[in-house]
């Protein structure tokens, strides 16, 4: 593992490397790195299936209430990533933020962490920081069958490509649990591309979802987790 680099030392802004580098031990992880929002409405897009279009992934997310953690994402000194979202509330929209999702808790959730390995190549939504649109909310969206229900909301998300080259390590998506070794299929570009119509699932770094819950909650929550098969 390599040495922890100062946060003085060339941080980098793209919040995907961000995460990258602190679940390689790259960044330490200090709680400069994170925000955690307070008793704030927010959009948990961390189970999210999400549709492409024009290059953007638009994610079906959930409506919360609550404690929620980002990175800062700030937009000037004085405003960050939950004031951008408190000011929303008046304004048609709130920001995407993480809790760890009830359905991948263990023992009852029915769905899992999938560990997508560092050769993966398909694409997934990082979502951390998305703006959502409330007006959404009950109706239907392109690349969604069906119409949203009250307490669900199209967040738009950047879209990753992982390149095998140099990841340092995979990504983890959610899928059902328990396992199926089918889902995997969603780890290669044949079935999750940046291509108008695809279907993709938000995603971060392998860990990056466990770092993130034990920094809002202060202890380790256990996760269903599905690793695929060896070859």
């Amino acid at each position: 593992m390599s040495a922890p680099v100062p946060a003085s030392a060339a941080t980098p802004t793209d919040p995907v490397t961000i995460f990258e580098q602190l679940a390689t031990g790259e960044l330490q992880a200090k709680p400069s790195f994170f925000k955690i929002c307070k008793n704030q409405t927010y959009a948990l897009c961390a189970t999210a299936k999400c549709t492409m279009y024009n290059e953007v992934a638009y994610c079906r997310c959930d409506i919360k209430k609550g404690d929620s953690i980002s990175l800062p994402l700030r937009l000037n000194p004085t405003t960050d990533v939950c004031d951008v979202n408190a000011q929303g509330v008046d304004n048609g929209y709130m920001v995407s933020t993480f809790s760890l999702p009830r359905q991948v808790k263990k023992p009852y959730g029915q769905m899992a962490l999938y560990t997508c390995p560092a050769s993966s190549t398909g694409a997934y939504a990082q979502c951390d920081g998305g703006i959502c649109f409330k007006s959404t909310r009950g109706q239907t969206f392109p690349g969604f069958p069906k119409p949203l229900d009250g307490d669900q909301i199209i967040c738009s998300c950047p879209a990753t490509v992982p390149d095998p080259s140099t990841a340092k390590v995979g990504f983890q998506i959610a899928g059902p649990y328990p396992c199926k070794q089918s889902f995997f299929a969603n780890c290669q570009k044949a079935a999750s591309s940046t291509s108008t119509g695809s279907r993709i699932f938000v995603g971060a770094p392998t860990g990056v979802a466990e770092l993130l819950a034990l920094r809002l909650n202060g202890k380790p929550t256990p996760i269903n987790r599905c690793q695929p098969n060896a070859p």
